[in-house]
């Protein structure tokens, strides 16, 4: 059962050490810099092509497909694999040990975007046109306003659990699920809270905006928005289906166990009425 698959997944992620959990989330950061880096690079080389920004959405999945094929702590993964268990056992520990990762994990994933903007805007490292093309991009997601911005990520949160149930159905299809899902995300401009923050933090870097910006403006709504998508509306759909599924499953259950009884009552009646009308003919 997905649902079982699942929350056994979540459960031992939330088991898993402070020390664990951050390391990996900040290699999951540092990764999704690919995401930004190959948008750009292929923004800059597609440069007045019509309908380049088809086939530059393509490198939004670089990121994604890096992160989930190493197992890096993703936060936007855990809004519904982290959540499953809590939501099977609700009670203060595990609610405790689910703020526990998801604040371990999102710091992590985002000093490491921060770090990879930083190191990508002040090491020589691209040319002009690629500067540029990250800039572009970057401005591109600051013209969402706040409403956009948490309704997008909304969006996007509700894609990434959707990406996380279908991989546990189709772990051989993996890669084609990571490419079709997350491209989708960048052709519809969707904020995601990971890869937005290097795509934002480098116009910060720039100049460009404010931190105010960065954190109100964009991280606030937009992370918002993937938490309310990937765990309110995504994972309490799924569990209450899977609930209604397994109550549905137990009334059958007790259905069946009930007319047996009732036919194995009736056996022993019908032949201790046989013998009572045996004895009755000697």
């Amino acid at each position: 059962m997905l649902h079982e698959t699942i929350r056994i997944q979540g459960d031992h992620e939330l088991e898993r050490s402070v020390a664990a959990l951050w390391w990996s989330a900040l290699a999951a950061g540092l990764t999704m810099g690919l995401s930004l880096m190959a948008m750009g690079l292929l923004k800059s080389r597609l440069e007045g092509i019509p309908g380049s920004h088809v086939i530059s959405s393509l490198g939004y999945s670089a990121g994604f497909l890096a992160v989930i094929l190493a197992r890096q702590q993703l936060f936007t993964e855990n809004t519904i694999t982290a959540v499953l268990p809590v939501m099977s056992k609700l009670n203060l520990a595990n609610i405790g040990r689910l703020l526990r990762l998801w604040a371990v994990v999102l710091t992590g994933n985002l000093a490491g975007t921060l770090l990879v903007a930083y190191v990508m805007l002040n090491l020589p490292i691209f040319d002009t046109s690629t500067d540029k093309a990250f800039l572009e991009i970057g401005r591109k997601v600051m013209e969402n306003d706040l409403g956009q911005m948490f309704s997008k990520g909304i969006v996007s949160g509700w894609m990434i659990a959707t990406m996380v149930w279908m991989i546990a159905s189709m772990e051989n299809a993996k890669i084609a699920i990571i490419v079709l899902i997350t491209y989708l995300m960048a052709l519809g401009d969707f904020t995601h809270i990971v890869v937005g923050s290097a795509e934002v933090s480098y116009l910060v870097f720039a100049g460009e905006i404010a931190w105010k910006d960065f954190w109100f403006a964009f991280a606030g709504p937009t992370l918002a928005g993937n938490i309310i998508g990937g765990s309110f509306i995504f994972a309490l759909i799924s569990h209450a289906q899977i609930r209604s599924e397994k109550d549905t499953t137990a009334k059958l259950e007790r259905d069946r166990k009930a007319k047996a009884e009732k036919r194995r009552l009736e056996k022993e009646r019908a032949l201790k009425d046989a013998d009572t009308g045996a004895q009755k003919e000697i």
